[in-house]
């Protein structure tokens, strides 16, 4: 498996290891307290076999960025949070900022 490719499955894991972290309800919840801590542990060893390859601050921004946003977006769906102007304000800055690390990083190789 790619570099990316371990980026994005740790992205994934680690967002529905974060749901499963509201769901456990302070980790109360044994099913979904296990879930959150496997996905987190699984989510890890994803961004350490990126880093390998990627850099570590490039990988971590995306990873951080991209985890945010979903994160936010699965909220709203599943919680029924909202979303704020300056939310997504704040949001779209992060992702301004992402997109413009990988750019940046990707012209000093």
């Amino acid at each position: 498996m790619n570099a990316w490719a371990f980026l994005f499955l740790g992205i994934a894991v680690e967002v529905i290891g974060t749901l499963c972290l509201k769901l456990s309800d302070g980790f109360s919840n044994l099913i979904y307290s296990v879930c959150a801590l496997s996905c987190f542990g699984v989510a890890l060893f994803c961004i350490a076999r990126a880093a390998r390859i990627i850099d570590l601050s490039v990988a971590y921004a995306i990873w951080s960025g991209v985890g945010i946003i979903l994160i936010t977006l699965a909220s709203m769906v599943m919680f029924d949070e909202k979303m704020s102007p300056m939310k997504a304000l704040f949001m779209a800055l992060i992702i301004i900022g992402v997109v413009g690390l990988q750019s940046f990083t990707a012209e000093a190789a």
